[in-house]
């Protein structure tokens, strides 16, 4: 029993002891916290009070196994245990406190400037290094975990560093997207590009960077969607940011009316209108007719605002007042749809059809030649003589019996009403 009951009363009694010294240290920040309200560092060291208890369990728990001189089955692998724990625990305590150090910072900085660019920017670089120092430190503990803790370990670890060029290459064509994504990252949060806070448009989406890490920027987007997107895209795509040289921005509502649109009187009712709006910031605005179609008119109101969020607000106003006092007011510049049926032809004379039928079909075969007034009949075309090889011959009369007309009579070729045959004229033959 002794060999159970010693080892758990020392590990018990020191775990107690440890978070006995934790509470202490958490009421001391405490006090230190209600003495000096202008800070917050007291306040946000609290945050460390878990991995601050995890070390001090680890290392005392550790130092009373060797003072005790305790005796367990597996005591190398229970050592190796509390050196790992303790060691992880010091490099979270660390992160930790150097995030509480960094936001009392800024919160002391966004206190002494009204620069709200200069202090997205701030906090930006503070967020993307406190990510790079964290895995700076993850990584250099796991490798002092694995060297110090696992001798085992250590012939593997020394022929990695002796291949370390090939693997570092290997690793870089590999890991060729995060490396991009990490560069880039830093480059964004160095080069002032684009901030945590700006109001940006990106693929389509209008939103504002919410977070900024080492691979990926997040984008809440006006109705709370968060768009995720790789680092590496704003580097080599084009995007909105319209915090960039200032939060001022100018809107715009579009308006397509009729053209017996008061102009001038609703210009004026827009300018009283953004008298009485304090999201309109009074350096401009302005009301012009922009296009004009065969049934509209476009009108553009402009507005100038301190941010983007102002101008949405105005717009949406704006252009709910707008319609509402055209309705109200001047009902007949809203724009109209025409829905009267299309209009009818005039009936014409049947003889008037005939007559440009008969003018038509003359055209098509070249015997109209000059312009004649509608009620003149057309005449016939002038027949031509014989060809002069036949001019000068006999007359020789025809042979073959002619048909008789409906009175007995036999029709002549020169008759009236019969066409007369080749070479032959339309009078009677001498």
């Amino acid at each position: 029993m002794e060999h159970v009951l010693r080892p758990l009363l020392v590990i018990g009694g020191t775990l107690v002891l440890t978070v006995l010294i934790g509470w202490l240290i958490d009421r001391a920040l405490c006090a230190a916290d209600r003495r000096r309200p202008d800070t917050r560092v007291w306040a946000l060291l609290r945050r460390c009070q878990l991995p601050l208890q995890l070390l001090l369990a680890a290392s005392a728990v550790r130092i009373a196994y060797a003072v005790f001189d305790l005796e367990l089955r597996r005591g190398d692998v229970f050592r190796s245990l509390l050196a790992t724990v303790a060691i992880a625990a010091a490099v979270w305590l660390t992160i930790r406190a150097a995030g509480a150090v960094a936001e009392n910072q800024l919160t002391e900085y966004e206190r002494r400037t009204q620069d709200l660019a200069r202090v997205r920017q701030f906090r930006t670089q503070l967020t993307m290094l406190r990510r790079v120092v964290t895995t700076v430190l993850a990584i250099v503990a796991t490798a002092v975990t694995i060297l110090l803790l696992f001798p085992d370990l250590r012939a593997l670890g020394a022929s990695m560093l002796a291949s370390a060029g090939v693997i570092g290459i290997i690793a870089g064509v590999a890991a060729q997207s995060m490396l991009g994504n990490l560069f880039a990252g830093l480059q964004i949060a160095f080069g002032d590009s684009v901030k945590i806070g700006d109001t940006i448009v990106v693929d389509g989406e209008w939103g504002t960077v919410e977070e900024l890490s080492l691979a990926f920027l997040t984008v809440r987007a006006w109705d709370d969607r968060r768009l995720t997107m790789p680092v590496s895209y704003f580097n080599s795509k084009p995007y909105e940011n319209w915090s960039r040289g200032g939060h001022q921005i100018t809107g715009t509502v579009f308006l397509h009316l009729d053209h017996a649109t008061p102009v001038g009187a609703l210009r004026e009712h827009l300018r009283e209108f953004l008298l009485g709006r304090e999201d309109w910031d009074g350096r401009s605005w302005n009301l012009v007719v922009t296009d004009t179609t065969p049934t509209t008119i476009e009108l553009r109101a402009a507005m100038s605002c301190r941010n983007a969020d102002d101008a949405w607000s105005l717009r949406c106003a704006v252009r709910e007042e707008l319609i509402a006092w055209l309705r109200d007011h001047h009902p007949y510049a809203l724009p109209r749809v025409a829905t009267s049926p299309a209009a009818v032809l005039p009936r014409q004379d049947p003889a008037d059809h005939r007559d440009r039928a008969e003018h038509g079909e003359r055209r098509e075969h070249g015997e109209y030649r000059e312009h004649r007034d509608p009620g003149d009949r057309p005449q016939a075309p002038a027949r031509q003589g014989p060809p002069p090889h036949q001019r000068h011959q006999p007359y020789a009369p025809h042979q073959s019996h002619q048909p008789a007309h409906s009175n007995g009579a036999a029709r002549h070729p020169g008759d009236p009403g019969e066409a007369a045959g080749p070479g032959e004229s339309s009078g009677h033959r001498p």
